[in-house]
């Protein structure tokens, strides 16, 4: 990550999903003495573990809680426009999952919420489970978990309603699917449901053009996703951001009057090594991308 953002010294630099704050005191340890690091959160705990972490770093670092689909208007008013690099580290949080209250794991027991900020509202995963019509669920399942079994889940859900605890779900997907493999059943059950709760795939689409607006010539956008949603949308965009011309391949001539905004830095996305793995189980499924603007 901090190869790919060019991480310097006097520099500034966004970090759009501040969580415990690691990447952050990375690229302000590397930009060092002077370089500055807005981040953002859309969860306020995040926000108050962050700055215990990054205060050595005093004035340097700038925390707002707030989603990154403000990002241009946030960066702007925190005097932050144009960025060196900005960087999204999608997902989850080590601190998030394990945090029992969240209702974000099922390996212990808590309510079914799963909202990445609990302070904004809306509706938790414990509304879809509970609310949502077979039909409905399903759709879910398969959309955002890419859930091959999600009639079956979605049905077995609805036989066994109401559901209030991550045991509760994890425990009835487990009975309609079975148990296959080393990854838990309802892995992808809990990932959908996440993703639909903080509507994460329409954040992403509405923060990744900003992040290209607020960033200076030269400065590079980072995004680490780790699964196949996240990761298709943001090569979609940095390809599209990275051609002049966007019109379909039959037109005869170009009519869209695009022009590309970015340079692609990484043609294919960068992995963890085997050594970081091991280290570091949850970093096995990391996809890093880097793109420069133009």
């Amino acid at each position: 990550m901090l190869d790919g953002l060019r991480v310097r010294p006097g520099g500034r630099y966004i970090d759009a999903t501040v969580g415990g704050g690691g990447h952050a005191a990375g690229i302000l340890a590397a930009s060092s003495p002077d370089g500055r690091l807005l981040g953002l959160d859309r969860d306020p705990a995040a926000v108050e573990t962050a700055r215990v972490r990054l205060a050595p770093y005093a004035e340097r670092a700038v925390l707002v809680h707030g989603s990154f689909t403000r990002l241009a208007e946030i960066a702007c008013a925190c005097h932050f426009v144009p960025a060196d690099g900005v960087l999204f580290d999608l997902g989850l949080s080590s601190l998030q999952l394990a945090d029992s209250a969240r209702g974000f794991a099922f390996m212990t027991d808590g309510p079914l919420d799963m909202r990445f900020d609990p302070t904004a509202g809306g509706p938790t995963a414990a509304d879809l489970v509970n609310e949502l019509p077979a039909e409905e669920l399903a759709a879910l399942l398969y959309r955002y978990g890419e859930e091959r079994w999600s009639r079956r889940i979605a049905q077995a859900i609805v036989a066994a309603r109401p559901l209030q605890t991550t045991k509760e779900l994890a425990a009835v997907v487990e009975r309609a699917v079975g148990r296959r493999g080393r990854i838990h059943p309802a892995t992808r059950t809990f990932q959908a449901l996440r993703i639909a709760v903080n509507d994460e795939l329409a954040a992403l689409e509405a923060a990744l053009p900003q992040a290209v607006e607020v960033l200076a010539p030269g400065g590079r956008l980072a995004v680490i996703s780790f699964h196949s949603l996240e990761d298709r949308l943001v090569k979609r965009f940095m390809r599209r951001e990275s051609r002049d011309c966007i019109c379909p391949p039959e037109a005869p001539i170009c009519t869209c009057d695009h022009r590309a905004t970015l340079r692609l830095i990484t043609r294919r996305p960068v992995r963890p090594t085997a050594e970081e793995v091991a280290a570091n189980p949850r970093a096995r499924s990391a996809r890093l991308r880097v793109a420069e603007r133009r």
